[in-house]
């Protein structure tokens, strides 16, 4: 039961509450506010959540209180102008890679080097993603899983380096990617839940990226559970969206793809 009037001693070290709350009384609503003045900080408790563990909830669209819902304009275009500079800033680099995967790849079994496969982009428009092969040719389309024996020798290590993605520096050039963005889904996997998540789909609003929030916390998921944690990170994203988060992810990339975290 909600206390009608504050019973805590002065000095406290910070305080939780519920800031949206119809109960919230107005002796409440003045000692937060004097308390605010003092400097002692003042936290809506799903802020708490978030900060803890990096999700949002997704059980309502209210939840996420995702402001205007569109991102900035300015923030889209200069983030698409810094991936293009980071491209072609290490494009010695990864050009040298490519080539040595592609031979690799090309002579362990004489398949096809690139692997092309339709995905949901941009404000649900299907787009063709370019990875590097890593499985057998004609192998079945179902969810990757641990030591998935579809894997070839190459592909265990360009998918646990995320070398396989490299290609994707195509789609980013043609504007349908970002460098750091929630992970493109598989067309029927983001029918399928949009049945479960009635907003999945403004997931959509931001551009789909090599790598993002999710992936550098989570991994690949693999099942209906990991799915939704997936999806919380997602939002988490959408919802805290800057140049500063960006960098994290790029940082703790370059941690996943020195370590293997998450790889299937």
């Amino acid at each position: 039961m909600p206390l009608s009037t504050p019973q805590l001693d002065e000095e406290v070290n910070g305080i939780v509450t519920d800031l949206h709350s119809e109960e919230l009384t107005d002796d409440w609503e003045r000692f937060i506010t004097d308390k605010t003045l003092q400097g002692t900080p003042v936290y809506h408790y799903r802020n708490i959540r978030e900060s803890l563990t990096g999700r949002v909830r997704i059980n309502h669209m209210y939840e996420n209180e995702l402001g205007s819902l569109q991102p900035s304009p300015n923030y889209i275009f200069l983030k698409y102008c810094f991936d293009i500079l980071l491209i072609i800033a290490s494009l010695p680099f990864t050009l040298i890679i490519c080539i040595i995967t592609a031979i690799a790849i090309k002579l362990e079994d004489g398949g096809k080097v690139f692997y092309i496969q339709p995905r949901v982009g941009y404000r649900g428009e299907v787009f063709q993603v370019y990875k590097f092969r890593s499985m057998r040719e004609k192998a079945e389309e179902v969810l990757t899983t641990e030591n998935d024996n579809r894997i070839t020798r190459v592909g265990k290590f360009i998918r646990k380096t995320r070398i396989d993605e490299l290609p994707q520096f195509i789609n980013v050039i043609k504007g349908e990617m970002s460098l750091i963005g929630p992970r493109a889904e598989f067309l029927d996997f983001a029918v399928e839940l949009e049945k479960e998540v009635p907003f999945f789909n403004y997931r959509h609003i931001v551009k789909p990226g090599i790598s993002g929030w999710a992936q550098v916390n989570q991994g690949y998921a693999t099942g209906p559970e990991e799915t939704k944690i997936k999806i919380e990170y997602d939002f988490y994203y959408i919802k805290h969206i800057s140049f500063s988060l960006d960098l994290l992810i790029f940082f703790k990339t370059i941690h996943t793809m020195l370590t293997g975290f998450g790889a299937r």
